[in-house]
């Protein structure tokens, strides 16, 4: 009980002096990191033909790809370029020390074979069995990791007093992280004609200690034999590809207009 307050208070500290750092700060998008979920060892989750690191990263080098060509003077970091087995913590860490201004993880999605629709999450406090769910799986991706009790102590994932401590990290970029989340399921729902499943929070490790607003973004449901068909297909790629970075550039140019 001692180490769960100690954490706890840390965290709140943590939270409202980047909060106080954040409000009198100018926005202005110079990096954004791209993570494509899972890779290497680790395959994430399984249609009958194709595996979510697979997808994941061919989403994320086109994402990059048109954000180069249409905003160059965003700098684009890769939490991973090729198919490698990256820890989550080093995920944050990889958008930490490059001062990134937004994190994007791309992963696919698992459930009943008749569930499709796009999710995206930010961290917080999961709300239903299902945020659960998915925290669970994208969170179970530590027990491969070689220093795994080291560099998540105290944090059990499956405990709820480790989602309190998890979601305390992003509380102070909270806002910003659901209003990107938004723009991007607008962008699914009405250019792509995807069906959206919302906007929603868990308690997920990769977005955890990233310092600026953050969100996970299921582009699919590999369980579904329609929607692993549809990501398997490039042209459709660029199509989930090009929403999300329409999101972007809208959520760019709206945070930029705050300092003119």
């Amino acid at each position: 009980m001692r180490n769960f307050a100690l954490i706890t208070l840390f965290s709140a500290i943590f939270v409202l002096s980047s909060f106080s750092e954040l409000e009198i700060s100018q926005y202005k998008i110079r990096t954004v990191i791209i993570d494509a979920g899972h890779g290497g060892k680790d395959p994430g989750c399984h249609g009958k033909n194709t595996n979510e690191a697979t997808i994941t990263l061919q989403v994320a080098l086109e994402l990059g790809k048109i954000i180069k060509e249409n905003l160059p003077e965003v700098k684009i970091v890769y939490t991973r370029s090729t198919d490698k087995f990256v820890e989550l913590h080093e995920r944050a860490n990889i958008a930490n020390k490059n001062n990134a201004d937004l994190f994007i993880s791309i992963h696919c999605n698992s459930g009943p074979p008749t569930v499709d629709g796009t999710e995206t999450y930010t961290m917080g406090l999961h709300t239903s069995k299902g945020n659960l769910e998915v925290a669970k799986r994208e969170n179970a991706v530590v027990s491969l990791e070689d220093d795994h009790e080291k560099n998540y102590k105290d944090l059990n994932p499956d405990s709820p007093a480790g989602h309190i401590l998890i979601s305390n990290w992003q509380k102070a970029y909270l806002e910003n992280s659901v209003k990107f989340a938004s723009k991007v399921e607008i962008q699914f729902k009405t250019r792509v004609g995807r069906n959206s499943r919302g906007v929603k929070q868990a308690g997920l490790l990769v977005l955890w200690k990233s310092t600026m607003p953050s969100v996970l973004i299921e582009i699919g449901f590999l369980t579904n034999s329609k929607e692993e068909k549809y990501l398997n297909n490039q042209t459709n790629r660029t199509y989930v590809a090009s929403a999300i970075y329409r999101a972007f550039k809208e959520y760019k140019k709206e945070l930029e207009s705050m300092n003119e």
